[in-house]
């Protein structure tokens, strides 16, 4: 199996390679939440780079609930001219583009202003940065039926779209994430306790995503092989979690980790665990490809063509590369024609981790920011000065978003 090999998925579409744009939060929504011009810029430059799959950055199914205040939102027909120019942007090239569909739960900011949700009433616990996110709500059970309803019709809006699929997020601590594991779910109804009843709730927006989009439309789920901390969502966990997929019609399950509390997704782990410089997540993915009956796809500090190449002959199915093509979001096209090539941030190494996590995060969006206005990436570029950057930008992000809000409060 090589990295420019086509992958035929259960519902018979086709990814043209192996090579995936993984999905990150780029916050470029216009002053209304839906895709700005910025925006299909960036995806432009990526349909462009080659990858056979790109996945879009969060795209919230409801907009009192933000990963970030630039996030762009998807809750009915109202925007859809500018979600089928952004579909029109990705698929340009061939490349099968999907949707990433998400609700933040309990990690959404308090500066904007918005009641926050969770599985159970259990805050995040950040050091002095806590206080940065308010003490969620425990969700009961008619508003988990309606999150269900939103996550559908976010669904058939992205298919009316153009989207050729959608993504349903389950990892990183967002909440669905937060439903499996058993940190942040301390429920003692039929949401919440053994893990059967922890996946419940994405395996109902499974259901009825799958049952309300065309066969051939996609559904993947991306899933956290481990939380990365004590006591928490683990491998074994994903594994059983993957078998209970495999009864559903998805059509790839994307393989990520850790959470805003720990961020394995950045190569950092709090339960002692050392990730590998590169692939983070491979030696999750290689048990859980013995169980699961879709094809897999692992994530997460990739940037190489022969790690892609160690991924695909582990047996997972794709490999997802997020902040390499960040940097160069032609590394797939390089790759084909022969170039070596590889594409990395300098490592931050700041005593303060969850400082040192939002000043990762900081110079990646820079990087985003500079494609977007198609300018050439500065992966030198000083974390301080992009972390102050992003803090700037996010503050008057806020500051438009409540507008939003509540111009919609008063229409």
């Amino acid at each position: 199996m090589t990295a420019f090999q086509p992958l035929q998925l259960p519902n018979g579409a086709t990814i043209p390679n192996r090579i995936a744009k993984a999905a990150m939060e780029e916050n470029m929504a216009d002053a209304t939440q839906a895709p700005s011009a910025e925006l299909l810029r960036l995806y432009q430059a990526w349909a462009e780079g080659g990858a056979g799959l790109l996945l879009t950055g969060n795209v919230m199914i409801d907009g009192r609930a933000m990963t970030g205040p630039g996030g762009v939102v998807l809750e009915d027909d109202s925007q859809l001219d500018k979600f089928r120019a952004w579909a029109r942007a990705g698929r340009a090239r061939g490349a099968q583009f999907w949707m990433q569909l998400n609700h933040p739960g309990r990690q959404m900011q308090a500066n904007l202003g918005q009641p926050t949700v969770a599985p159970s009433a259990v805050s995040l616990e950040l050091g002095s940065f806590s206080k940065m996110f308010p003490r969620p709500k425990a969700l009961d059970d008619q508003e988990i039926a309606e999150l269900i309803r939103r996550f559908v019709r976010a669904a058939e809006l992205a298919e009316q779209a153009g989207f050729t699929g959608v993504q349903i997020h389950a990892a990183h601590g967002y909440l669905l994430s937060q439903f499996l594991s058993p940190i942040s779910n301390r429920r003692n109804d039929a949401w919440g306790g053994s893990l059967e009843n922890r996946a419940r709730l994405l395996l109902e927006v499974v259901k009825a995503v799958r049952a309300s989009v065309s066969p051939g439309f996609c559904v993947a789920v991306k899933l956290n092989s481990a939380d990365f901390q004590r006591g928490g969502f683990d491998a074994a966990d994903a594994r059983r979690v993957v078998e209970m997929l495999g009864e559903l019609d998805v059509d790839l399950v994307e393989l990520s980790g850790g959470s805003y509390e720990a961020p394995a997704m950045q190569g950092d782990a709090r339960d002692g665990r050392t990730l590998a410089r590169e692939a983070y997540f491979l030696e999750f993915a290689g048990e859980i490809a013995a169980v699961a009956r879709m094809p897999l796809m692992v994530t997460g500090g990739i940037r190489r063509l022969p790690v892609v190449e160690q991924v695909l002959a582990s047996g997972v199915a794709m490999a997802g590369i997020a902040t390499a093509l960040a940097i160069d979001p032609a590394l797939p096209e390089h790759w084909r024609q022969g170039r070596e090539r590889s594409a990395e941030l300098p490592p931050i190494h700041w005593k303060r981790k969850a400082l040192a996590s939002l000043a990762y995060m900081a110079t990646v969006k820079f990087q985003l920011r500079r494609l977007s206005q198609g300018d050439r990436t500065k992966p030198d570029v000083s974390p301080l000065r992009a972390l102050i950057g992003e803090q700037l930008r996010t503050a008057r992000r806020a500051r438009q978003y409540k507008r939003w809000v509540a111009q919609r409060a008063s229409s």
